[in-house]
């Protein structure tokens, strides 16, 4: 691959450490390498995978990608010129020694797939993405054979099974979650992370600064195309229009669901229009929040629409009038930068957000609509308060996008191009860094 064909991969609107990202040199050098991404997911369902393996394909590389078998999927596919070799073991949520059996049956196999190839087609690179954090161990032959191992540390596994399985901190199996963590970064060559919140914990108990990379989990603009905030001025067709509010993303706890239907009955005091539309995988947790719907006389108004493609959510953005993260208070939530936070703004949208830390690094007061964490009535006076300041909130927004657009993927990924460009090719490296 030429350097033209890289600057259309990278276009020179994205900026990576203040320069054109176009500018990334030795981003040719990438061309024909081999990379395999594995992934405790489902593939390209799970999007921060999919477009990391896509920008990597985009610049010439053969990427593999091993994943769980999602239904209706064939066992091998390929999506975007990536290869995908999925497992079938399922995904489902229970107890911890499920998950354990689950996690460790998945690293033998995909331990066992990277050795083979390893024997024929060697790898130059290995992109594990956690959870488990262990799940490095499947590059552990890869690795002996010289391939170089990225740890994608999407989420900190201690602080997020304490808030799944409501652990004590100081827990034999939270603080053995915090060793395999260490050991697991410790075994990469290079760390990348989520967000500021996240590098400050990882940095405080496992590794140096140094080793660990923030590479936000933007949306991808090809799929989120941006489009500019406008005025939406309810007060003339209030009486006939909805005010409608999105949820869209995993339906557990943690997440909040339940948090908005409660304050759902509480706004309709103040905006009777008010509905929340729901987008996501079926679980036991939504039935049993849709179990409530009916007492707290909502039938009309809590509309579960079921999962959509990642392709489907712009649309569904697009026709409601705000987002909302209604997250419970957890140790995890404090410290989560959720990714719909981008999707909502990069399509015009605002949006009612927790006040936790791992949000507020990037957003301040006056750029995001903050409730307080966990809180129920706070979340419906803003939502009134959303309903009935149109002006404001559309400022708001615009400030709130201009945020996301500092931090769009164009960026992000050459960011991640650079990174792989160091371990891969450091000798083509431009001499503006040395």
């Amino acid at each position: 691959m030429s350097d033209l064909k890289a600057k259309k991969v990278f276009p020179e609107n994205s900026l990576a450490g203040g320069r054109p990202a176009a500018e990334i040199t030795g981003i040719s050098c990438l061309q024909k390498k081999r990379m395999a991404v594995v992934l405790f997911s489902t593939f390209p369902g799970d999007p921060r995978p999919r477009r990391a393996a896509e920008t990597f394909v985009c610049a010439g590389m053969k990427v593999d990608v091993i994943c769980l078998m999602d239904e209706g999927s064939p066992k091998r596919d390929t999506f975007n010129g990536i290869e995908i070799n999925r497992i079938a073991i399922k995904h489902n949520r229970g107890s911890k020694l499920s998950y354990i059996l689950r996690y460790s049956l998945f690293i033998l196999i995909a331990f066992l797939k990277l050795a083979a190839r390893s024997l024929t087609k060697p790898y130059h690179i290995v992109h594990i993405h956690n959870m488990p954090d262990a799940l490095v161990l499947a590059a552990l032959v890869p690795k002996l054979f010289g391939a170089k191992v990225i740890l994608d540390l999407h989420d900190p596994v201690p602080e997020l099974i304490t808030t799944i399985f409501k652990l004590r901190r100081e827990s034999l199996t939270v603080l053995l979650m915090a060793r395999i963590e260490k050991w697991s970064i410790a075994f990469a060559d290079v760390v990348v992370t989520t967000n500021s919140a996240f590098e400050r914990l990882f940095v405080s108990r496992s590794c140096s600064a140094s080793k660990i990379r923030i590479i936000m989990n933007s949306p991808d603009e090809q799929i989120f195309q941006y489009s500019p905030a406008i005025i939406r001025n309810r007060q003339s067709d209030e009486i006939s229009r909805p005010f409608l509010i999105m949820y869209h993303g995993t339906l557990v706890e943690r997440n909040g669901l339940g948090l908005a239907v409660e304050a759902l009955v509480k706004l309709r005091q103040s905006v009777p229009k008010a509905e929340l539309r729901i987008y996501g995988p079926r679980t036991p947790y939504l039935d049993q929040v849709m179990l409530t719907v009916p007492e707290q006389g909502l039938e009309k108004a809590v509309h579960y629409l079921g999962p959509r493609r990642l392709e489907q959510i712009p649309e569904a953005i697009s026709e409601c009038d705000i987002g909302v993260i209604p997250n419970n208070r957890s140790i995890f939530t404090e410290l989560n930068m959720p990714t719909r936070i981008f999707e909502y703004l990069a399509v015009g949208k605002p949006v009612v957000a927790p006040r936790a830390q791992g949000i507020q690094d990037y957003f301040s007061e006056d750029a995001l609509i903050f409730f307080e964490l966990g809180n129920a009535d706070d979340l419906a006076q803003r939502l009134a308060w959303v309903a009935t300041h149109p002006r404001t909130v559309f400022e708001m927004t615009c400030r709130g996008q201009a945020v996301y657009r500092s931090h769009s993927w164009q960026g992000e990924k050459a960011k991640l191009a650079t990174e792989v460009v160091k371990l891969l090719c450091p000798e083509r490296l431009s001499h503006r860094q040395k």
